[in-house]
């Protein structure tokens, strides 16, 4: 990517560069979207479920095997800590403050969120999913400290 200046003289990659794993993240979250919709419209059909009976989360957890419901506990995952994602992104975007290592941070933590969703609505193996969570935590938290830093100019 292009590199710009800062507000400290320093090299940094261009702010744009910091939309590319914002947009990979919207991506995962429409992927696991459809995946969620594949597995249980497949289900219903194929298991003749008339669609009132799922009209509420409780009757559809009774009605839905695990293999089914598990795309859409990953979803509503998907909407909790990358809302902050998301708002970090376009803060350093808006600032123009996102540098290399922020833009590195960002993909890792897409990386880490893809893992986790692909272990979820699969295998679901708790600690491998608490593992790529918790270190997608972490590069999180590290990327908000960071901007955190450099608004106070340090």
């Amino acid at each position: 990517s292009r590199l710009t200046w800062g507000r400290d003289g320093k090299p940094m990659a261009d702010s744009q560069a910091i939309l590319a794993p914002f947009l990979g993240m919207l991506l995962l979250t429409a992927f696991v979207w459809a995946y969620m919709y594949t597995r249980r419209l497949t289900y219903i059909k194929a298991n003749n479920i008339p669609p009132q009976d799922l009209a509420t989360p409780e009757k559809a957890a009774t009605l839905l095997p695990e293999a089914v419901a598990l795309p859409a506990n990953n979803l509503r995952n998907l909407l909790e800590l990358p809302v902050v994602f998301y708002a970090l992104c376009l803060y350093l975007y808006v600032t123009a403050s996102a540098d290399g290592v922020q833009v590195a941070a960002a993909w890792a933590f897409v990386g880490l969120r893809t893992a986790h969703s692909i272990i979820h609505c699969t295998v679901n193996i708790v600690i491998l999913r608490f593992l790529s969570y918790f270190a997608a935590a972490l590069v999180l938290w590290f990327m908000l400290g960071r901007a955190l830093l450099s608004a106070a100019g340090f």
